[in-house]
Parts: structure tokens; sequence; C-alpha cells
């Protein structure tokens, strides 16, 4: 049995008849070149999450300054239209540190699977944390968010022909706590870098009051 695991984790077995059939429909293939691929997927989207970010801390860089500036010259109306784009600037920069954060964790489940039976139930949360994820991503960068649905789909892959090897009975709905915690942390750690990052919103500053730029 456990040749057997070895052989399926790391080679593949001989297939049967049935499996042959199966693979035609799946094409599952050995599970760590797979957990592997998946993960070097993941960390792309994290590339791109960081370029995503850094135009959005340029942006952001140049809307405030021009609220300051409004602020500067009494023109209250630019000062607010230029105040709700950073609003909603730095609302999508959030969601995308969060996004990167959760990835960086997703990463690190990935690369510490070592042992087939740990698949299922160090993979399951994975999925519904990269659907989250996709969820939140895919308003801001439709592109991410397709990749991400894409490596969800992998990664349940995955799972099932791990739990068809092990006789493992799968159920997706069932790690949704675990998943929900990670999403947690990770925006209550965005939260807390936006606040060191970003200075605050200059919209309940009176007319006229000074204001440090950023430089």
């Amino acid at each position: 049995m456990v040749d057997s695991f070895n052989k399926r984790w790391e080679k593949g077995d001989e297939p049967s008849l049935a499996t042959r059939v199966r693979e035609t429909v799946r094409s599952p293939g050995p599970l760590k070149p797979r957990i592997d691929a998946a993960a070097k997927r993941v960390e792309l989207q994290i590339q791109m999450l960081d370029k995503t970010s850094a135009r959005f801390n340029e942006r952001d860089k140049s809307i405030f300054n021009k609220v300051v500036d409004a602020y500067t010259k009494h023109d209250s109306a630019h000062a607010n239209v230029y105040a709700n784009e950073l609003a909603e600037i730095r609302r999508m920069e959030k969601v995308t540190m969060s996004a990167r954060l959760a990835l960086d964790q997703i990463v690190l489940r990935l690369q510490t699977v070592s042992e087939l039976g740990d698949v299922a139930h160090a993979l399951l949360p994975v999925i519904g944390v990269v659907r989250e994820v996709k969820n939140g991503m895919s308003s801001v960068s439709p592109q991410i968010g397709k990749e991400l649905g894409d490596i969800s789909n992998l990664l349940s892959g995955i799972v099932l022909d791990a739990g068809a090897v092990t006789g493992m009975s799968i159920s997706f709905e069932s790690s949704n706590e675990d998943a929900q915690k990670i999403m947690m942390e990770a925006a209550a750690v965005a939260e807390h870098r936006m606040k060191d990052t970003f200075p605050e919103l200059p919209g309940k500053a009176s007319i006229g009051q000074p204001l440090t730029d950023r430089t």
C-alpha cells in the first residue's frame, strides 16, 4: 500500500482500464508535480498582484497631491472629487494587498504538503481561499481573477484524485471555517499596513487647513 501511494505521489501508478478512461476526461497525472505546478502558478499571480499594487501606489500619490492642492486653494468641489477617487483606489489597493497576503499562505501550504494523506486535509481550505481571492480580485483585475479560477479548478482536481486514491470522503464545504480564518487574518494585516503606508484622507479636514504633501 505504501509503495502504491509513493508511486502515485511521485510518478503515478500503472493505470487500470477504469483509471485510464477517467484520466482521458480529467487527465490527473501524478499528484506532487501537479501541486508544484499549482504553487508556481500562484507565485506568478503574487507577482502580478505586486505589479498591480505598485500601480495603485503611484496613482495614490498623484491623486493625494491633487486633493492637497485643491484644499490649499479652497476648491472644495475638486477636493471632494479627488478624495472620492482616492478612496476607491485605496479600496482596490486593500483588496489587492489582502489577496497577496492570502496567496502567500497558499504557497506555503502547497510547498509543505509532503504526504499523500495530507493532500485533501491541507488543500481543501486552500481551494476556499483561492475562490475568495478570485471573487475579490475579479472586479480589480479580471485577468488575475480568471487565472485564480483556473488554479481553483486545478486544485479541486488534485483533491478529488487524492481522495480517490486514499479512499477519503471529500467535502468541499467542510473547510470553509479554516479558509475564512486565513482571509480574515490577511484582511486584518492589510488594514494595518494600509494605515502605515498611506496618509489619512484629508476629507475631514477644514478647508485651508495645512496638510502634509506626499513625495
